[in-house]
């Protein structure tokens, strides 16, 4: 039985070789067939990560570049969360307390 991690992957790929393709055949800086494959390669990708939280509580170890879509939605223009670093939430935890996780789990 295929998951829905494993046809979403399989649409991930796939537009990543659709994106490769329009690079290549790009007529152009403003070519809009690559901006179009870089849209769809970004839903594809958020559908991918999607599927694998809901499925296996995990996330991918990449982020996409929001800068364009949080700036077309919320009105706000450049302004940071000075929360958000920018990393992946498996890597938001501080060294100390990954020592204390190896302390409790006896990995030394």
């Amino acid at each position: 039985m295929d998951s829905q991690a494993h046809e979403a992957l399989r649409l991930l790929i796939a537009a990543y070789e659709e994106h490769l393709a329009a690079i290549l055949a790009r007529r152009g800086d403003a070519d809009v067939a690559v901006d179009d494959a870089y849209d769809s390669l970004a839903d594809a990708f958020d559908r991918y990560e999607a599927v694998l939280d809901v499925e296996y509580g995990e996330t991918l170890p990449m982020l996409l570049d929001d800068l364009e879509m949080e700036d077309a939605g919320d009105g706000e223009g450049d302004e940071e969360d000075e929360d958000d670093d920018g990393l992946d939430p498996h890597a938001g935890e501080d060294e100390d307390a990954l020592d204390d996780d190896l302390d409790d789990f006896q990995l030394r």
